[in-house]
């Protein structure tokens, strides 16, 4: 087994995806017994959410973006920094970096003080490409640590680390029938998502229906930001969808680029393949896409999604 702590030996994993796992892995272990204690002791540091009014914030939230800002500039020369929880700025000595690195330091933060659910991602974005060439999506909690994607200069790739060292790399999905899937969403605020989610009734009935086999295995679960479509790309779950609010790109794209490199698909609602291009050329056009929601179907066959885009109600 490797060491999760240093990723080292996993040389199949192209350099700039290893360099962000790293920081991650380092930022993770930082912050964990931080949310240990604050889940024990109940005192979760809330802040007031200037930049998001009805997203929690805490204080754990600003000290993982100034971490983030220190161990990513301890391993890159100069970027774009994109972090939720600041105004984009560029970081280095380089005027107009060639990188920008999209960063949510923690989400499900309201969770994640409470010890039950956190995960945090980074994705580095080639302005000049016009593409994701790498990400890295961390879960703080549990044995399956990150999910990464990253671009050798020919393909993509994508890898599941453990928490001891066991690298997976991830694709070759096979189709699966609705009736058979597991089809997850970020369900938890009742007005504004569960109570839209529950009108669904015909997909609600599509995915309650019998398979092949007589049995009803149809089930819908709840997941969170851009590891939701982490898990599709992993296989443990089929497919999740986003219909009501939307994700913002810091939720969407680290976890797109994940799927998309395992093999997967992201659609909007018709069924429309969503392309990797954020249009990320300029400082404004960085600042404009933090304001941007987009609904979505992400699934590991285009074939499912194809199937929900036909069942959701918009």
């Amino acid at each position: 087994m490797g060491d999760p702590d240093t990723l080292t030996g996993y040389k199949n994993i192209p350099e700039l995806g290893r360099q962000l796992a790293e920081a991650v892995t380092q930022a993770m272990t930082d912050i964990r017994p931080k949310l240990m204690q604050a889940a024990l002791t109940g005192d979760a540091g809330e802040s007031e959410n200037a930049r998001h009014t009805d997203n929690f914030l805490s204080e754990h939230d600003l000290w993982m973006h100034e971490r983030y800002r220190t161990l990513l500039q301890q391993r890159l020369r100069g970027f774009v920094y994109a972090s939720e929880e600041a105004e984009p700025q560029i970081v280095g000595a380089d005027p107009d970096p060639d990188l920008c690195l999209l960063v949510d330091p923690l989400d499900t933060s309201e969770l994640a003080v409470r010890g039950l659910h956190g995960y945090t991602h980074v994705m580095a974005y080639s302005r000049s490409m016009g593409r994701p060439v790498a990400a890295v999506v961390g879960d703080i909690f549990h044995h399956v640590r990150l999910y990464i994607a990253a671009y050798d200069g020919t393909e993509d790739h994508a890898f599941l680390i453990t928490s001891t060292g066991d690298v997976h790399r991830l694709g070759n999905r096979r189709t699966r029938a609705l009736t058979d899937s597991i089809v997850t969403n970020f369900l938890m605020k009742p007005a504004e998502r569960l109570t839209p989610l529950a009108r669904q009734h015909r997909f609600l009935e599509a995915l309650s229906q019998p398979n092949t086999a007589g049995k009803p295995k149809g089930r819908i679960g709840v997941d969170f930001g851009s590891v939701g479509l982490c898990h599709v790309a992993a296989g443990f779950t089929d497919a999740m969808i986003e219909f009501a609010k939307g994700f913002a790109i810091w939720d969407l794209a680290p976890g797109h680029y994940v799927l998309h490199a395992a093999g997967g698909v992201v659609t909007d609602l018709d069924g429309i393949v969503l392309p990797l291009d954020y249009r990320l050329s300029h400082l404004d056009d960085i600042a404009a896409a933090m304001g941007i929601r987009r609904t979505f179907i992400a699934a590991g066959t285009y074939e499912l999604a194809a199937d929900l885009a036909h069942l959701l109600v918009r």
